[in-house]
């Protein structure tokens, strides 16, 4: 058990991509927060990103068009959401296919500020890694 629980320790601690992508932080530093605002279901401040890391001024916008890659990301996390609700309303809930369909729209429009914000601090940590401060 004692070896459970160090393993998940190491998993989510600072300098790990999980860290950054569950916090939503800056994937260089790990310090400055990715997004503008908290979690929310407005639409037009889900994906509202710093320009620059507040802490170690990484530019976020890398490229121009640079999360469009994000877009792809997002249709992996759609296609196995849409599988996943799919095989357990139809098996465990034994819906009809017409009531699966309707329990899979329901679920990506719940969860589509989630998979936007998700796709695009996974995209980034495809490209940037952690840097840990070097004393001087």
């Amino acid at each position: 058990m004692q070896k459970y629980i160090n393993f998940k320790v190491k998993m989510f601690k600072k300098g790990t991509k999980i860290y950054s992508i569950a916090k939503g932080k800056c994937p260089k530093c790990h310090e400055g927060d990715f997004f503008k605002y908290k979690f929310t279901f407005n639409p037009s401040k889900i994906t509202q990103l710093h320009d620059n890391c507040p802490n170690c001024n990484l530019k976020y916008m890398m490229e121009p068009s640079f999360f469009y890659g994000a877009m792809y990301v997002n249709y992996g996390i759609t296609v196995a959401l849409s599988v996943a609700t799919f095989l357990i309303s139809s098996l465990i809930f034994n819906l009809g296919l017409l009531q699966s369909f309707a329990a899979i729209i329901i679920t990506l429009i719940l969860l589509a500020p989630v998979n936007l914000r998700l796709s695009r601090i996974l995209w980034i940590n495809m490209f940037v890694s952690y840097e840990p401060k070097t004393k001087k």
